[in-house]
């Protein structure tokens, strides 16, 4: 799906061999570097020509009043955005006063480099000066994942031929309020297709036309420079250090520049031929939600000496140990699939650059590579992430739960304010506040509540972690379920009664505000079930700890019972006429877009329709109903599955890239094998190749988190349903062997799944049980349980098509059509002032 001249095939590499600005966007995101805490876009320390100069900090975020234009009560109030933070990434390369511009240079034997071993991204390159002087540039450039707080970077210049003047300028840039002195605005860039898109995108980040960032303390001290500020709205604040080192036979002269916004330090050096120049600058960034800059810049010192006195090759002996032990857990591997495995490593390693050292500040969508989204978590950390950090790294899957925790208390609040009890977390956010501003696709995504539920209980079940569950995960459950009870309502009919849920929006943002959507209704019975089994076991296994809570939370004694009976009678919508669960008690009464006849130029749909078009039909942005047949797998037959599945696929655009993970776990495990393939591509590319399109804006985290769930859960076929590890393998017919770690309490696993043959050894810890196609096994430390396969399930050809000739319940026809399709559509553009509009729909 890529460039195999200009990205070759490299196991545990991404190269690139030539240069071109044409995609300088999704270069930016593909060789971007970071920790969850920090994170550098991939541009060129030139400084010049990029997409976007990125450079963020977990957390980091401006605030202001959304306005409404037609205000009611309980909208979302504090709209949010991640701020840019200032550049260091910029070291400028002069030889005899001729600077190194990728755009005009002679640039011979050019290739950059990120390795997943170590994390470090390098470039080289050889250029031929004007004056026909033959320059060796070698750059590198790490965040570190041990000192969270610290960014490293080393550039050499080797003049090769002659003897010359070399210029290097390291600067400290803070492009957030100065692109238009520092270079210009980013201007948009032409997709790896080429495709420019529609200037309307809901799914880029606001930009603010006030000033942000207000500077405070700044100074310079030999090669060490420091700048401060506070951030206008929010109050944060930040501090960013940058000091260098030297290594040269060259003689040298420094000197610096200090300004509120802009830090430069010089070195010139009288090269001689064939003799190198090398310069280490280490930078540090702290931010705070309100601690004084001057005892952040305090940290940023201690961080950079902290850096010198431990060193740079040392540092980078950490870094690899950190990595040898992440793919020690973490490497999934496909053999003989070498480019497979390249992308599948690539997307397992944005995960830990998303998340490795987030620590309690979250998993935004994008991570820390691009400004997409604003810098918002979402429910992707829960649904996607948080299942290969629960089963590889589950003190990162801890410490992002923590970050829930922390966001109680405006959940509580945002509950009061839509009339409910208990909690109602922010469908997107970084502060904790919601500032969703389209309330149909964001606050009524109530589902969010049941989402992180899932995560916490998958959570404590995969790791035995009851203390967790005990001192802070309780209160989750119990305020999450409480919020159920609340939102819904018990009807009863004929001595019947059900339990329903209106006025929701499913993870389908093309189908908004309905009731009783089926994947709502599903994981709120999962979290109002796990609620009461949680209280009720820690009633007899911690009672100290349940006094506490019951004192803490004000539980009443008959509130368990309730959200069982809640639980017991949850309406699941189902259609006899047709054998599946419809995805609302709505859905089949509106009309079916053909996806197959509607134009390509007309997609994604959410950039070309006004949503009142799309909600009047039966069509997808993402998996819904096939999501919980997932997610809540022992819920569903296997009849059941396979029908909706059918019925869903032919509906669903796959608009968002949450969706194809999904419909590639499914697809393998009804039997779609080459379509369940066809998907996983889509999915393990979908950055690599830039196939939605918007790359550019940083890394797709989610789906990344996907790849992992569908190699494991979808082709090795995992599942822990009610806390029971079992496998049912479904491996491409393509594929030879599948290999991956497990964590399972305190054990771990090596799992490997080929043709004929599923075996399991536990590498450290003690007996694991599992179960095999309703056998159960014990594998332990010297004994690997080999357990033949009968097949890899079954085998159906093809795809799912539009059913013909279906038939509502009411036994009115479903007919497929395309709307009345728009050659242009009037697009209002402006800037984004510090009070901006009311967000776009279809967020996600």
């Amino acid at each position: 799906m890529i460039d195999r001249d200009r990205y070759p095939v490299d196991p545990w590499r991404l190269v690139e061999t030539n240069f071109t600005l044409a995609d300088a966007g999704v270069t930016e995101t593909l060789f971007a570097v970071a920790n969850g805490y920090l994170g550098l876009r991939g541009n060129f320390p030139e400084g010049r020509h990029a997409h976007e100069h990125g450079t963020f900090i977990n957390g980091l975020h401006e605030t202001w009043p959304i306005r409404h234009a037609e205000q009611a009560y309980g909208f979302a109030e504090v709209g949010q955005t991640i701020v840019n933070a200032p550049d260091t990434k910029v070291i400028r390369v002069y030889v005899d006063d001729e600077p190194l511009s990728l755009d005009v240079a002679d640039v011979r034997d050019y290739e950059r480099s990120l390795d997943l071993r170590d994390g470090v991204l390098r470039r080289h390159l050889l250029w031929i000066t004007p004056s026909g002087k033959h320059v060796r540039i070698e750059d590198e450039r790490m965040v570190s994942f041990e000192a969270r707080h610290l960014a490293l970077m080393r550039l050499r210049v080797t003049v090769l031929n002659a003897d010359a003047t070399v210029t290097i300028s390291s600067q400290v840039i803070n492009r957030q309020d100065g692109e238009d002195v520092y270079g210009g605005a980013s201007e948009p860039a032409p997709t790896t297709t080429g495709r420019i898109e529609p200037s309307f995108d809901p799914r880029k980040a606001e930009r603010i036309a006030d000033r942000v960032l207000i500077p405070q303390e700044y100074r310079q001290d030999g090669a060490r420079s420091a700048l401060s500020y506070r951030v206008a709205s929010s109050g944060m604040t930040l501090a960013v250090m940058v000091d260098h080192r030297v290594e040269s036979e060259n003689p040298v002269e420094v000197s610096g520049l200090i300004e509120p916004d802009f830090a430069k330090t010089a070195f010139v050096f009288r090269a001689s031929a064939g003799v190198p120049t090398v310069v280490t600058k280490a930078a540090a960034y702290h931010a705070s939600r309100g601690v004084p800059t001057r005892e952040l810049l305090d940290r940023c010192a201690l961080t950079i000496d902290r850096a010198w006195q431990t060193g740079l090759d040392a540092i980078l002996v950490e870094q690899r140990a950190f990595l040898d032990a992440f793919w020690a857990r973490s490497d999934v591997r496909v053999t003989g699939h070498d480019a497979l495995q390249q992308a599948i490593r690539w997307c397992l390693f944005q995960l830990a650059q998303a998340a490795a050292r987030a620590d309690a500040k979250g998993v935004p969508a994008k991570g820390m590579t691009g400004s997409g989204y604003s810098g918002h978590y979402f429910w992707d950390t829960e649904v996607y992430v948080l299942p290969f950090l629960t089963y590889t790294s589950p003190q990162w899957a801890r410490n992002a739960l923590r970050r829930r925790v922390l966001m109680l208390d405006d959940a509580r609040r945002r509950a009061r304010q839509l009339n409910e009890e208990g909690a109602l977390f922010p469908w997107r956010t970084i502060n904790g506040e919601e500032a969703s501003a389209y309330y149909a696709a964001g606050t009524a995504q109530f589902h969010i509540n049941a989402d992180v539920s899932y995560a916490l209980v998958k959570y404590v079940r995969a790791t035995g972690d009851t203390d967790f569950l005990y001192r802070e995960g309780i209160d989750v459950l119990v305020e999450t379920a409480r919020l159920w009870v609340s939102l819904g309502f018990l009807r009863k009919h004929n001595g019947d009664q059900s339990f329903h849920i209106h006025g929701v929006t499913g993870p389908d943002e093309y189908t908004t505000v309905v009731n009783d959507n089926l994947f709502t209704n599903v994981m709120a019975r999962f979290n109002l079930s796990a609620a009461s089994r949680a209280v009720r076991n820690m009633k007899t296994a911690a009672p100290q700890e349940y006094r506490a809570m019951v004192h803490r939370l004000d539980l009443e004694p008959g509130e368990v019972g309730a959200w069982e009976r809640a639980a017991e009678s949850m309406h699941i919508p189902y259609s006899e006429a047709l054998g599946i669960h419809p995805q609302d008690a709505m859905f089949l009464e509106r009309e079916v877009w053909d996806l197959e006849n509607t134009p390509a130029e007309q997609r994604p749909l959410l950039l070309h329709f006004h949503p009142l078009v799309i909600y009047r039909f039966q069509v997808l942005k993402q998996a819904d109903v096939v999501l919980a047949l997932f997610l809540q797998g022992d819920s569903f037959t296997d009849r059941e599955k396979l029908a909706d599945f059918d019925y869903y696929d032919p509906l669903t655009t796959g608009d968002s890239t949450l969706s194809a993970v999904v419909q590639s776990i499914l697809a393998a495990e009804v039997g779609y094998r080459e379509l369940a393939l066809e998907y996983f591509r889509k999915a393990v590319f979908v950055d690599l190749a830039d196939l939605h399109h918007n790359a550019a804006d940083g890394v797709h985290v989610a789906s990344a988190g996907g790849v992992w769930t569908a190699l494991v859960c979808g082709f090795g076929g995992m599942r822990d349903h009610g806390g029971e590890l079992t496998f049912d393998p479904r491996l491409p017919a393509a594929w030879p062997e599948l290999q991956f770690p497990l964590r399972w309490h305190d054990s771990e696993l090596d799992v490997t799944v080929s043709t004929h043959e599923l075996r399991v050894r536990v590498r450290s810890g003690g007996e694991v049980e599992f179960g095999v196609r309703g056998e159960r096994f014990v594998a332990g430390p010297e004994h690997e349980v080999r357990v033949p396969l009968d097949g890899q399930g079954p085998d159906r050809p093809g795809r799912p098509r539009p059913q013909e000739d279906a038939r509502r319940d009411d036994g009115s026809l479903l007919e497929a059509s395309v709307p009345v399709i728009t050659t242009a559509i009037p697009i209002v553009t402006g800037p984004i002032h510090l009070t901006p509009p009311t967000e776009e729909p279809f967020g996600r």
